[in-house]
């Protein structure tokens, strides 16, 4: 039966007043004919389209796509419902033992905690009895409360705080919708997670290379936080990420004597962590990196070659690619499918999906020849756009992440010399 109409889809808007059509040249390249598919094991669900932040360099909201606009601010019954329906289906018809939740946004608190634990509930009902449901909300931390945390942690639910750094100036960006700044509120939630360590599920840091890297670091310590994840702001060949310009950047990975500043930021980082008489914190970054440099697998869309395998239903049910994507241009992510009419195995089979499964196959030639290909593996998928040219480009950051591998490689071999 189809949905009731409210639920449905929105139509599109009047040819007059749809945004500009996807670049042509912006498809990724051919990819290996018939390599199989890896189910996806993460689902994000927009629970909630709005934020009541204005952080002035978010990619969503202050970017190049304004698909949000189109959309309902939260995700309705049905399309929660149909979500779960969808999600159960590929665990079942894959086997799968364990699944990703993440209840993402916008800000997804605005929808409630109630909301969210009934979300994550009936994802938890739906999918097979072996198939474990790892939840977890990324929230900015200003709408957090004492009762709203039981609530979640009573549902299983983990909680990830955004957050620049550990003092007020490390977050001028990071404001409401009328310019006041949002510090107080989210170090306040900050604090109250804390207080539930099982529910904490870490702080994520956009790295800010005006910023001093020890004291960041230093400062977001003071959170207690099991697990820093430090994240480069999103941005590539056609707009360039702050620090970077257009006449400084190279393609050749052999970029020898380039400017690196997100990887001597990020170094510098590693160098505390790295050297720290006990380990604190576990940093998702740089584990990942460790491991591939180990010949381990890493799961993480930043590094390495594994399989990408994440999906996204935004807030009117539409299936997407990651958000990221959107830092590119209007429309990057989209498949043109949604829960009600197509399955997560149909998404599976959209080239765009194929081309971040593809490994080497999807790469640049210039990647293919460079020494740390394995453990870079191109670097995030969107940050090699370019207008004209689409993704089959290096990182817009590929002179960074080669001074941050080689740096984390030589402090291994450092210790396994000592």
């Amino acid at each position: 039966m189809p949905p009731p109409a409210a639920d449905r889809p929105p139509a599109p808007p009047p040819a007059a007043d749809r945004p500009p059509a996807p670049d042509p040249d912006a498809r990724a390249g051919p990819v290996a004919a018939g390599a199989p598919l890896v189910p996806f094991r993460q689902f994000i669900l927009k629970v909630n389209g709005r934020c009541n932040l204005n952080c002035r360099y978010c990619y969503l909201y202050a970017g190049p796509d304004s698909g949000w606009r189109h959309r309902p601010a939260g995700a309705s019954d049905a399309v929660r419902a149909r979500t779960a329906h969808r999600i159960a289906e590929h665990a079942s018809a894959h086997g799968l033992r364990e699944i990703s939740l993440v209840l993402h946004g916008g800000e997804p608190l605005l929808a409630g905690a109630e909301a969210l634990a009934a979300t994550v509930e009936r994802v938890r009902a739906a999918v097979p009895a072996d198939c474990a449901v790892r939840a977890v909300i990324q929230t900015n931390g200003t709408l957090l409360t004492e009762a709203g945390l039981r609530t979640l942690r009573a549902a299983g639910v983990r909680v990830g705080v955004s957050l620049d750094g550990g003092l007020e100036r490390h977050n001028r960006e990071r404001v409401d919708h009328a310019g006041r700044p949002s510090w107080t509120a989210a170090t306040r939630g900050l604090r109250l997670l804390a207080g539930h360590p099982d529910a904490y599920a870490g702080v994520l840091c956009v790295v800010d290379v005006a910023g001093d890297p020890a004291e960041v670091y230093a400062s977001l310590l003071a959170f207690d936080p099991p697990m820093l994840d430090f994240l480069l702001p999103h941005g590539n060949w056609s707009a360039p990420p702050p620090g970077l310009t257009a006449a400084g950047l190279g393609r050749a990975p052999s970029s020898a004597g380039r400017a690196a500043p997100y990887g001597q930021w990020l170094g510098a980082v590693f160098d505390q962590w790295w050297g720290a008489d006990r380990r604190r914190v576990r940093v998702r970054l740089f584990e990942e990196c460790l491991a591939l440099l180990l010949g381990l697998p890493a799961a993480t869309e930043s590094l390495g070659l594994q399989p990408f395998a994440a999906a996204v239903v935004e807030t009117d049910g539409t299936i997407e690619q990651s958000d990221a994507l959107k830092s590119a241009y209007e429309g990057a992510a989209a498949t043109g499918l949604d829960v009600f009419r197509h399955s997560f195995d149909d998404a599976l089979a959209h080239p765009g999906v194929a081309a971040r499964q593809a490994g080497t196959a999807a790469l640049a030639a210039d990647c293919l020849r460079c020494p740390v290909v394995r453990v870079c593996g191109g670097g995030h998928y969107a940050h090699r756009y370019e207008v004209g040219t689409g993704f089959r480009n290096p990182s817009v950051y590929c002179a960074d992440l080669r001074h941050l591998i080689e740096h984390i490689a030589g402090r291994v071999t450092e210790a396994a010399g000592a």
